[in-house]
């Protein structure tokens, strides 16, 4: 079975007795997690799909998966690194988009470690990138681990060495939330608080100008507690920004908080923390008919994608935190997901 996994792409679980995860080794993928609300009723809160099917045809608008080399936009595929200039596919025109064509969320990652129940369960993933793909120079190592600390809390371990060259690494994880329950509807009425009072804004093909922009007065300020529908008429399609997570907030386990995400309805709360600079915050503007587990139909803003993550073209902007891993060091992010409700 363990060679098996190796490229058969399968779904794996983790139950604790009170949240259950399904994960795919395609793409390291969430597929469906499973929380209660305030009367202790589960529903599943990630968009996605019942098999893995239409991950690998190519269906899924990045649902649940773990994207690499380089989450997010490069403009117009190029960098430069060590005076060497380097060209990837444009997937996303004129931009490269989340790794290229077939980036970390279109691999079969490797089953390195699993234990579906019982005291923390986890599942441990473990990638090889080879140099030269999608145009990236080096060859990585890459791990990500999902285990289920306490009952109501995951955690998500990201770590990727190069081995022979420098090169730019930053990994997200794109789940979809919607806390009502993945077939409920849209997101506009969840509410949001964001630990980041300022954004990078962006061109009009959604790549950062350069600019670190305060968020105090405008539509984008969630620096307290808001309605994610509020102002989002103000801001074109929808949401779709890097926030800079720069709010002083009390750190859990080393952490910062990024993100907490809540639904009146079901009292169901997200608190996000981790210990990366930035979180895309983006709220499904270009999910439209997509049908998902249960045949549900998912539309625009069905879910609330929070990223953490380096900042967006970092490698073409040297006023933003570096994204370059010097060969032999090590690149480490970490999400913790807190449920209550």
């Amino acid at each position: 079975m363990a060679d098996q996994s190796k490229n058969t792409p399968e779904i794996f679980e983790l139950n604790n007795g009170t949240m259950q995860v399904k994960i795919s080794n395609y793409g390291a993928t969430i597929t469906s997690l499973s929380v209660p609300d305030k009367n202790g009723k589960l529903a599943d809160v990630v968009l996605g799909f019942d098999s893995v099917d239409p991950y690998v045809k190519g269906l899924a608008p990045y649902f649940g998966c773990i994207v690499g080399r380089v989450a997010n936009r490069i403009k117009e595929g190029k960098f430069s690194l060590n005076g060497v200039g380097y060209t990837l596919p444009i997937n996303k025109p004129p931009n490269s988009l989340h790794g290229g064509n077939k980036g970390f969320d279109k691999k079969i990652w490797e089953v390195a470690g699993h234990k579906k129940d019982g005291d923390k369960p986890f599942i441990a993933f473990k990638y090889h990138s080879a140099d030269g793909e999608e145009g990236y120079p080096g060859a990585v190592s890459v791990t990500a681990t999902y285990t289920l600390t306490s009952a109501t809390t995951m955690r998500l371990d990201m770590e990727a060495v190069p081995e022979n060259r420098d090169t730019p690494i930053s990994l997200a994880q794109h789940t979809y939330w919607n806390l009502a329950g993945h077939d409920s509807g849209n997101i506009l009425d969840h509410k949001i608080q964001i630990w980041g009072s300022h954004i990078t804004p962006v061109d009009q093909y959604t790549v950062p100008t350069g600019e670190i922009l305060p968020v105090k007065g405008t539509p984008f300020d969630f620096t307290e507690e808001k309605r994610i529908g509020e102002s989002i008429g103000e801001v074109g399609l929808g949401y779709d920004h890097n926030y800079m997570l720069d709010c002083p907030d009390q750190e859990k386990d080393g952490l910062k908080h990024a993100a907490k995400l809540s639904d009146g309805a079901s009292a169901r709360v997200l608190n996000l923390w981790t210990n990366v600079p930035g979180m895309q915050f983006y709220t499904g503007n270009y999910v439209n008919g997509v049908v998902g587990k249960g045949n549900a139909v998912y539309g625009k803003h069905a879910g609330v994608c929070l990223e953490t993550q380096g900042f967006p073209n970092a490698i073409n902007q040297s006023n933003f935190p570096s994204v370059v891993v010097k060969a032999g060091e090590k690149y480490q992010h970490t999400m913790l997901f807190g449920f209550s409700a």
